[in-house]
């Protein structure tokens, strides 16, 4: 893991040195220094990727300086690995206690050392990976609903279709790896509404031709809107095909059967349930049951019937789903 920094805080000049050579020498960067204080300053211009840190230091010991590091909300997720000669029961339990990561007692070989130091650096990057996907889910979430809010009865809808969709896809079986684009591609399904008139999304009487013309457009226009982030690509084609139909007789591309890609035949099933159910300037709302049976209706030629037969089978979580989400509405 080559230019990460990794702080070393050792009153032995010798042990702290040769840390010093076996990091640099595998590729590290490293920064010494000889007690927590020392280190706290150090700290203040350059925040390191992890601390290798000894316990039975002058000025300031590094249970102390564990303590000062946790209290900064920037260096929280630290990695901290203490390396030291004290390896009493009491010691080890004090910083486990504490919440360190690590306990290494000296003498430690090079192995076992850049071994420990490397699982903690990708522990650590995975989980801030989690958090800035987590992140930029929420985002996107809300821009999407931001844009889904210009009809004040759609509140939620994204989040709605997405959980339907994805309590279909496991129902279907399918592996973990679906669910990323299937979530992204839920969030995002009507994102190129962006670009279509308030007047036409927010007709309350049937839209004619032109308007019409105009709102199918609204797959294609999402789909270019993502074409080059890469972290999104894998949700273009549930994006541009989501309005395809069984039957062939959707849009944009007139798609037929299992020309539609799977993700986009289930997020056409989520996303139809979810509009019937909610209350619309150009529908009234009808009950989950009565949407069930008109999805059921058009099995076959909307509707690819292995998803239909996946919410029927599915429809308890449904059930579960739906309910919870009226008591926190």
């Amino acid at each position: 893991m080559p230019n990460e920094v990794i702080l070393v805080v050792e009153d032995n000049d010798l042990l702290r040195e040769g840390l010093k050579i076996l990091l640099e020498t595998e590729g590290f960067r490293a920064l010494s220094a000889v007690h927590g204080r020392e280190a706290l300053s150090k700290m203040d211009s350059i925040c390191p990727d992890l601390i290798l840190s000894d316990i039975s230091m002058p000025e300031m010991d590094g249970f102390e300086f564990y303590r000062h590091v946790r209290t900064r909300p920037e260096w929280v997720t630290i990695p901290f690995i203490f390396l030291t000669a004290r390896g009493e029961r009491d010691d080890v339990f004090a910083g486990k206690k504490l919440g360190v990561e690590d306990y290494l007692v000296k003498p430690v070989d090079r192995q076992e050392l850049l071994t420990t130091i490397r699982s903690r650096l990708e522990r650590t990057h995975q989980l801030l990976l989690a958090q800035l996907e987590q992140a930029y889910e929420t985002s996107l979430i809300m821009l999407a609903n931001a844009i889904e809010l210009r009809d004040r009865y759609t509140r939620g809808h994204v989040e709605r279709v997405m959980n339907i969709a994805l309590i279909i896809a496991r129902r279907l079986g399918l592996p973990e790896s679906s669910m990323k684009p299937l979530r992204f591609g839920a969030i995002l399904h009507d994102i190129g509404k962006i670009y279509i008139r308030e007047t036409v999304l927010s007709k309350t009487g049937p839209l004619n031709a032109e308007e019409w013309t105009e709102m199918k457009k609204h797959t294609i226009y999402g789909s270019q809107l993502i074409e080059h982030i890469s972290y999104l690509t894998p949700a273009i084609p549930i994006i541009r095909n989501h309005h395809e139909r069984w039957d062939g007789r959707g849009y944009p591309d007139g798609l037929k059967g299992e020309e539609i890609p799977l993700g986009a035949r289930i997020i056409a099933v989520a996303d139809s349930f979810d509009a019937m159910t909610a209350e619309r300037v150009y529908q009234k709302a009808v009950s989950p049951q009565q949407a069930l049976k008109e999805i059921e209706a058009c099995s076959g030629t909307k509707y690819d019937p292995a998803i239909v037969a996946a919410l029927c089978a599915a429809w308890g979580d449904i059930e579960d789903f739906l309910s919870n989400e009226n008591k926190t509405s």
